[in-house]
């Protein structure tokens, strides 16, 4: 088929190179303008538009696809579909009827669960057993066009949403690529999205990093793995920031059985309390059982095992985070 591909991160890399190398025409890469990134400000190029430029596709950057020109733009390609993953713009409505088959978009969860910009991270924070891809028909809303093939994947225990975001990337390429001849063949029945089913994963902020000792450890596990690596958890600790980047729940008992009794004064202690201190982990109450934190990153600093932290900062039983 001839592929208009649309996309913009990581994500979307491992599509678009299963779609060349199954021998489709990619007519031309659409992706996001270069923007300045990271603490220098340099201006970087998407890893989509690097992916591209490596074989040699044209590529194009509009600032905003639904003006008059990118739309003749596009229409210039004379493409037979518009493949679309965490592309980053809305698609008018011209565009969408634009390509024989249609656009399809390539997104990261069982639809209709998890519509919008953060489904991998939601999936994990939500506590969800599994996930996965789901190719979709496009339509004018977000994430509402009928349903065309689905891939389940696993949340494995201990699984953050940079590991998930790995799989859901790879289960993508797979289904696009397995998607499109079926497409062009007819063989696909399109399924439409019980919308009582449906939920909202809203884009990721940093806000939603600062931790709630007040809420169990379970909770607060899944919202530590699913917001790793951005924005990330993180807590106040002596007046600053301190992220946490690996952390297991644990309880009382299991302390015990690790040989670290709890003193008196802090088996009732408020949540937040470093209730124990080894030398590799520290413990952290919750609002519902134990944290044991092994590795953080201080403000300012790089991310390192609790152990090397430990090294310069004299934690203390019954010192107070948050």
């Amino acid at each position: 088929m001839r592929v208009v591909f649309m996309g913009t991160p990581d994500f979307a890399v491992g599509a678009l190179e299963a779609i060349i190398a199954a021998g489709h025409q990619v007519e031309a890469v659409v992706t996001q303008p270069d923007r300045p990134r990271g603490r220098g400000k340099e201006v970087q190029i998407t890893p989509v538009k690097a992916c591209a430029m490596a074989h040699e596709i044209p590529v194009f950057q509009p600032v905003r696809v639904k003006e008059k020109e990118a739309v003749e733009v596009l229409r210039s390609y004379g493409a037979d579909i518009f493949v679309v993953a965490a592309f980053g713009q809305l698609l008018s409505e011209e565009i969408l009827a634009m390509p024989k088959y249609g656009c399809v978009n390539i997104h990261a969860s069982l639809l209709p669960k998890y519509r919008g910009a953060g489904p991998i991270q939601w999936a994990i924070i939500d506590g969800e057993e599994k996930t996965g891809v789901t190719i979709m028909q496009m339509d004018k809303g977000l994430d509402t066009g009928d349903m065309l093939m689905k891939t389940e994947v696993v949340i494995a225990p201990g699984e953050t949403g940079d590991s998930l975001h790995d799989k859901l990337a790879a289960a993508g390429a797979e289904l696009i690529v397995e998607a499109l001849p079926k497409i062009e063949r007819g063989e696909i029945t399109p399924v439409r999205q019980n919308e009582e089913e449906s939920c909202y994963a809203k884009r990721l902020d940093k806000s939603m990093g600062r931790i709630d000792w007040q809420l169990d450890a379970k909770k607060l596990d899944c919202l530590i793995r699913g917001l790793l690596s951005w924005p990330g958890a993180y807590t106040r600790f002596r007046g600053r920031n301190l992220k946490i980047w690996e952390e297991v729940v644990t309880s009382e008992a299991e302390l015990a059985a690790e040989g670290l009794e709890l003193q008196e004064d802090v088996v009732h202690a408020v949540p937040g309390t470093v209730v124990g201190v080894k030398k590799e982990a520290f413990y952290v109450r919750t609002g519902e059982g134990i944290l044991k934190i092994l590795a953080v990153q201080p403000e300012g600093k790089k991310r390192m095992p609790v152990k090397d932290f430990l090294l310069g900062y004299q934690i203390k039983t019954g010192e107070q985070l948050g």
